[in-house]
């Protein structure tokens, strides 16, 4: 009986041991977390530039010794991509990395910042726009005036058209129903398409039912995670946009919330996730077309000296246009005029 009393009391000191340390554990867990952040992206979970974000995140709460911990919420959980801007502004989401083409009437600039069709696929060229020529001032200001903080903008390759039918010419444009928010669509509204405005992961289904009969990616990365290839073979050669610059911001908030050293270890791991998206943009953009001309990828004939002006002309009005939108667009664009000068 006296050893049955033991055993048990032994049992219950060990049950209250490992019940102590679990607490003490859940309560240090606590306490080094101390900002919680929900960050959104456009991909979904898988995705090549998924696993960018992911890592962004967790070089964050390693840049701050876990003090900053960052929930990753991809496409299809929560908020929906036309919704980022308004969600992290009003803090239901903390962090985004947004696709500006979507909030187009909310922050005109992005417009701009994201580069307007014809503009430069040039690395070296965009990075001192943004970082030597003022850009980055102005969309300080931008972003700042709608409540959020703009940290390092990142680089990725450029937006090519796929179709459900061959465009042997620039003609073929026409009547098509073509996803291209923002600028890219008031591109092809100029060669007489017509452009529709949808979420990355509602391009595939409109294209195999018909909504629509073509889409932009935001790179050609995008078009083979999406397996667009499978109910669109055909790829224009001629980009709309060299190169995108999309940007990482943060609730104005929650970012003043943070000491120093924990903004400079957000802002660091944001500078990383900058390079890592240049690097593995390209070495990645090289297999998707590979991996989609595999599968069928078709290309249009190369583009006639007519297709070429047609095109060029088709983006020629638009620095006008967007430079009439806010005081900031027209900043931004007033810095590419004295560039081109």
């Amino acid at each position: 009986m006296l050893k049955l009393f033991s055993s048990i009391k032994r049992n219950l000191m060990t049950t209250s041991i490992v019940a102590l340390l679990g607490i003490m554990f859940m309560v240090d867990t606590a306490t080094a977390a101390q900002h919680n952040w929900r960050f959104s992206n456009l991909y979904g979970r898988g995705t090549a530039f998924g696993e960018l974000y992911q890592q962004l995140a967790k070089d964050i709460e390693k840049n701050t010794n876990g003090e900053v911990k960052v929930q990753v919420l991809f496409s299809g959980e929560g908020v929906g991509a036309s919704g980022l801007l308004g969600a992290t502004k009003s803090g239901l989401i903390t962090m985004a990395a947004p696709f500006q083409s979507m909030h187009a009437g909310e922050l005109p600039a992005g417009i701009v910042e994201i580069g307007l069709p014809g503009g430069t696929a040039d690395t070296d060229e965009l990075y001192k726009l943004f970082h030597e020529d003022g850009w980055d001032k102005i969309l300080k200001k931008a972003y700042g005036s709608q409540g959020l903080t703009w940290l390092e903008p990142y680089i990725q390759p450029p937006v090519y058209i796929i179709t459900k039918k061959p465009i042997e010419s620039v003609e073929d444009f026409k009547g098509l129903k073509i996803r291209a928010p923002g600028a890219y669509g008031k591109f092809l509204r100029k060669l007489g398409a017509s452009p529709v405005s949808l979420a990355w992961s509602e391009i595939y289904t409109s294209l195999a039912t018909g909504v629509i009969d073509g889409s932009i990616g935001s790179n050609m990365i995008d078009h083979r995670d999406g397996n667009h290839v499978e109910v669109a073979k055909y790829m224009y050669k001629l980009p709309l946009a060299g190169a995108q610059v999309l940007p990482i911001v943060v609730n104005r908030n929650a970012w003043n919330k943070l000491n120093d050293a924990q903004k400079k270890g957000v802002y660091e791991a944001t500078v990383a996730h900058a390079k890592a998206q240049l690097k593995m943009g390209r070495k990645w953009e090289k297999e998707a077309v590979a991996q989609m001309e595999a599968k069928g990828l078709k290309w249009s004939p190369e583009p006639s000296k007519a297709d070429k002006e047609a095109w060029k002309e088709a983006g020629a009005g638009l620095w006008e246009e967007y430079s009439s939108k806010d005081k900031y667009s027209k900043q931004l664009i007033d810095v590419l005029k004295k560039n081109a000068q």
